[in-house]
């Protein structure tokens, strides 16, 4: 059993919580995650790490409330605790002789960017961030990427705080401009992620993007996370949860990747209708 160490609302729909897991805490490293179930009678769900305290012991979790797992996730408290909580999974993300990145994080995508963008930071890469949401109301961590980003460009969808427009449009700013960045590392919804590879693809600049689809056994086994590479002309399968969840952005087969993740949409509606029902009234 894994203790809720703290639990914080970031917006009405993005929950972060802090769990002792001092083994995994330990050993994790940016771009990595875990596997936890809620009860013993939960599912498995992938959450990418958030933050690491080894000195507490503790695992930092920033999940968004979609489904029947993450509901019931979130009616859990500090003080509680979690069945399992496995980890650190994946590949880290490369860091190796990159020294000038630009981060690249749409919504609930930031939580995986920003621990990402402090170890850039903290190995002395100059950083440029740039986040976007769809309003204000769903802003995260904006204090948290200032904090380790050399320049930070925020954007709504909706215009409702800092400039309007998605996250290609200053990174098209940035490129046009002569900006040569040693890799580009892009977080969030996979259509964004596809469009920043678009954005990027005319000047050359590589671009990494964190694949984060459906996982279940974390070991490859299971087959629910594959994807599709095109690679020198040949199409190479590959698995987000061992061979990821970092992959080449120009390789990415993006328009199956969507299509997959379409799949599994009505049945996360329905779970997530029948847990919420489950917790009517419970405070």
């Amino acid at each position: 059993m894994y203790l809720i160490a703290s639990k914080k609302v970031l917006n009405p729909t993005v929950t972060q919580m802090e769990i002792e897991a001092p083994l995994v805490a330990a050993k994790a490293k940016p771009g990595q995650f875990i596997i936890l179930r809620v009860d013993e009678c939960g599912e498995r769900i992938p959450l990418t790490v958030a933050g690491t305290d080894p000195e507490k012991g503790t695992v930092k979790i920033i999940f968004q409330i979609v489904g029947a797992t993450t509901e019931a996730l979130n009616h859990k408290n500090q003080g509680e605790y979690l069945q399992d909580f496995v980890g650190p999974l994946g590949v880290a993300t490369h860091t190796a002789g990159i020294k000038k990145v630009c981060i690249v994080g749409g919504g609930v995508g930031c939580a995986i960017a920003m621990p990402v963008a402090q170890e850039f930071h903290r190995l002395g890469a100059e950083v440029t961030s740039i986040i976007g949401f769809r309003s204000k109301d769903l802003l995260i961590l904006e204090d948290e990427f200032r904090a380790c980003s050399d320049r930070l460009t925020v954007m709504t969808d909706d215009g409702s705080y800092a400039r309007k427009g998605n996250v290609t449009v200053p990174l098209k700013e940035y490129l046009d401009a002569g900006e040569q960045f040693d890799m580009i590392i892009t977080i969030g919804p996979l259509i964004m992620m596809k469009f920043v590879v678009a954005t990027a693809k005319p000047f050359g600049t590589p671009v990494t993007v964190s694949m984060n689809p459906i996982m279940i056994d974390g070991t490859g086994m299971c087959g629910g996370c594959r994807l599709t590479l095109n690679r020198d002309g040949q199409k190479v399968t590959k698995f987000a949860c061992v061979d990821g969840p970092d992959f080449n952005g120009y390789e990415v087969d993006f328009d199956e990747a969507m299509s997959r993740g379409r799949m599994y949409a009505d049945f996360e509606r329905h779970a997530h209708e029948k847990t919420c029902n489950l917790f009517k009234g419970v405070k």
